[in-house]
């Protein structure tokens, strides 16, 4: 998967997605829920992105579009938790 085309207007959607999760972290969420947030927030945008690109017509397109998201929810998790590793030393 190629995340490095997932642009709307400018802003790439993974930092979309970590700004989101930062943002419930301010309201108290924490741990495993800011995880399975970040794979739900990727799930919406990345879903949201590929509809916009073209509406899938058949399973193997909504399949597509719902690891698209998955994907990206989880590259947005695992970019936040490197980067916080890296700046913590």
């Amino acid at each position: 998967m190629d995340f490095s085309t997932a642009i709307v207007n400018g802003i790439p959607l993974v930092l979309i997605v970590i700004g989101l999760v930062e943002l419930l972290k301010k309201f108290g969420v924490s741990g495993n829920w800011l995880v399975g947030a970040s794979v739900l927030i990727g799930i919406c945008f990345g879903i949201g992105y590929q509809l916009s690109i073209a509406m899938p017509i058949d399973f193997a397109g909504w399949f597509a579009a719902v690891v698209y998201g998955i994907g990206l929810g989880l590259v947005a998790s695992g970019v936040y938790d490197a980067a916080k590793s890296v700046l913590s030393r």
